[in-house]
Order: C-alpha cells, then structure tokens, then sequence
C-alpha cells in the first residue's frame, strides 16, 4: 500500500509497487518538456510510449497505446522530465529502443472490453498448465496477462533449461483462439507476480515496491555475521532474500575497522579463542576452553587490538575486569492469566460419584434396584446420625448424659430385675 504522501493507488491487479514517488511533484508541470510517457500493466512490466498528440496526461490514468499488433491498455504511472530520467536508467541502449505512442484515453467501452480480457486470465493459465503436463515439458506457467484488446495473451514460464515450446504454441492458439506469446522469467519475478508475507511478517518487497532485481551471493550473508544456513536465507522464490543486500554497504564500511582476521589471544590464564564478533556495536566475544573455565568476555574492538599487538610482543594481557555478557532478560509482560482447569486431568472419583448420582433409569433392570437399595440404606444411615443428637439433648434435659447425680442413681441401683409397681 502507497502511503498518503505518493499518492498510490491500486487498480485492481495493477498494484501500486510499480508507481514511483514523484520528487518534482511541487515544482510546476514538466509534461510540455518532454512526450515521454511511462505506462505500467499487469504485474512488474512497464514501457515507454510517445506522446505525440500531446495529450493532457495525468498518473493513474488508463490510456490505449498502440502494440504490435493491436492495442493494449495500460496505467500512466510518470510523464515528463521524470519519465526521460527513469528511460535514461534503465534503458541500457536508447537507439535500438522501439517507440509505440498513445492513441487516446480509455473510453468506457475500452475498459469492458479490457475487465473481459482480464477475467479469462486464470481460467487460461489453468488450462496452459495442463497442456504443458500432457506434452511433458520440463517447465511450468507462471501467469498469464491478456491484452486490452482480447487478441493476444502472453504467457509467463519459468525453464531451468531450454524447452521447445513450437507445439505448445500451436496447441494454445487452437485452444484459445489468440496470438500466443511466451516470455521466459526467473524464480524472483514469480514470486513478484503471485505475492506473500516473508519471514519479516511483511509483504514480499518484490511484491509491494521491488523491481530491479540484482544477484545476491552468499558472500553478502558472510560479511553480516548471519548464519551461512541455507534455509533461513531463502525466501519465498528459493533464491538469497534481496534484504540481504539492504544493508551491505554500512557493514563493509563497519568492516574496514576490524583487523583483516580475528586471531586467538594469549593470556595469563590460557588462550582465549574468538566466538563471535557484532560488528555494527564493534562487540567482539572471547571464551576460554573448557578446561580453563570456560568464561566468555565480551571485548571492544580497540582493546582485541590492544591485545593482539600484546602478544605480537611477547606479552600476555589479563581479562580480569572485563565483564561477561548479559544473560538475556526474561520477558515479563503480562499477557493475562488461563484458567488453571483447563491444564487440570479430570478426577475419576468425582467422575464416578457424579454418576452415580444420576438418575439409574438408563441402567439394567438388576442394576437399577441395587442402586435402589443401596440409596435407601444410605438414607437411613443419615437418618440414624441426625436424630443421634436430638436424642442426646433429650437426654440432658431429663437429667440424663453427664449428670452426676443421674450416674450415682444408677450406681446405687441392685442387680437383678425391676420390682414391679404396687399400682396397677
């Protein structure tokens, strides 16, 4: 996405990773300077065409510009002086460079005619693949860009070696019913034209703004310090990330600081090895071995060569006051609390009373009445135990339980049975 600033806008597939930010857009209109006009289609492809008949051009606007053959429709995206610099830089041979001009501006009938042109690209693409499957060719599809006048498409393949494609043309036109033409490009325009999020979090930069693309070698990942694994150097096209050579420059000029090599130092306790070097902060860490300890020191760039020159003379310098590095703070951002249940195994007993408490009408006939019994016992044991201290109570109100008296009468009382009552 453009920011408010450059005034980028997206038109539907024409995105705007391929319009430039226009540095003389405050000084006043350059367009009676030069008819050099910058048209951007579909995906990364962008031309240079005349304005011969000095038309009012604005960016963003569609136009019809003359093709071989046909017409084609396209998005204005610089005019101008700018337009004339940016065919000086990329424009390796002016002379030889073949000059279309701009017919008009897009009437509403040239932009359905195009949309129409457009919805028959993936249906297309899908077919071709299954054509170039059938033929067994060693090569794959990539996309397919229509042009405004629906009478010719052309298709982006992608060949490690050199594929003979005469029959596959002759297939296309036959299935199509168009004028066929193949251009052959490379894992990073793909990944270019399709899209996606790198490792970054980000839009893919050949995808969003990115369209010179350079050769990155591993030598660019060396000399950053990071990690020589192949895997996290790759990006979405499978070929080194672009990014790596974003910042090259700052770390080749931070480069010419350090000695040409690293070498090990002795000192008073052993020989302490290089571990890894930040070159940007001019970090440099040491360790001993682990049979002197194994401490690892964390040095500047100006004493590593204050010690190196020690040692070129004989002298073995000492660590003691250098501080070790940092152990890595723990992140203590509070990012709320799970409710501990859910870690929690289930308890089988709580699950066993839990059934057992159900209502026994999906049980066996003899299940369900020993269930039945056992219930009835349990009620009246609970029966039992909460009448037990009534009849205690009663008990001490008639004199009874821990009445001394009541105690000492019964003492006193002979053995043997009650007399019985004169009345009766």
């Amino acid at each position: 996405m453009g920011c408010s600033g450059c005034n980028a806008k997206r038109d539907l597939d024409r995105p705007a990773m391929l319009t430039v930010y226009d540095w003389l857009n405050d000084i006043p209109d350059t367009t009676d300077e030069s008819n050099i006009v910058e048209i951007r289609f579909k995906g990364t492809r962008k031309e240079f065409f005349l304005n011969e008949d000095r038309l009012p051009l604005k960016r963003d606007e569609l136009v019809v510009v003359s093709c071989s053959p046909g017409h084609d429709v396209g998005v204005v995206s610089l005019t101008g002086k700018l337009a004339e610099l940016q065919f000086k830089r990329k424009v390796k041979k002016p002379d030889r460079y073949e000059w279309n001009k701009i017919y008009r501006k897009a009437t509403p009938t040239d932009v359905i005619k195009w949309e129409e042109a457009k919805a028959r690209e993936q249906k297309v693409m899908i077919r071709a693949r299954q054509i170039a499957k059938e033929l067994k060719l060693d090569m794959k599809i990539g996309d397919v860009e229509f042009r405004g006048d629906n009478n010719k498409a052309i298709f982006y393949y992608i060949a490690d070696d050199r594929v003979d494609f005469r029959e596959l043309i002759k297939l296309y036109a036959k299935e199509f019913a168009i004028k066929i033409e193949m251009k052959q490009i490379g894992a990073r325009q793909e990944a270019g034209r399709i899209g996606g999020i790198g490792s970054c979090g980000r839009a893919l930069c050949c995808s969003t703004w990115r369209t010179d693309f350079s050769s990155v070698t591993s030598d660019a990942a060396i000399k950053q310090g990071l990690s020589p694994n192949a895997e996290k150097m790759a990006g979405r096209c499978g070929k080194l990330k672009c990014c790596l050579t974003y910042e090259l420059d700052h770390y080749l000029e931070a480069l010419e600081d350090f000695p040409n090599e690293l070498l090990a130092i002795e000192t008073e306790k052993g020989l302490a090895r290089h571990l890894k070097t930040d070159i940007l902060q001019k970090k440099v860490w040491y360790s001993y071995a682990q049979s002197e300890g194994g401490r690892v020191f964390v040095l500047d760039l100006e004493d590593v060569k204050r010690f190196l020159n020690m040692n070129k003379r004989g002298q073995k310098p000492s660590f003691e006051g250098y501080n070790e590095p940092e152990a890595k703070k723990e992140n203590m951002m509070n990012v709320g609390e799970l409710d501990q249940k859910l870690f929690t195994k289930p308890n089988k007993d709580k699950k066993r009373r839990d059934r057992n408490r159900r209502g026994p009408s999906n049980r066996p006939q003899g299940e369900r009445l020993e269930v039945h019994k056992q219930q009835e016992v349990r009620a009246q044991e609970n029966q039992v135990q909460e009448n037990a201290p009534q009849a205690n109570r009663s008990n001490e109100n008639r004199g009874g339980g821990n009445n001394p008296n009541r105690n000492r009468h019964h003492r006193n009382r002979p053995k043997g049975p009650r007399p019985e009552s004169k009345e009766q």
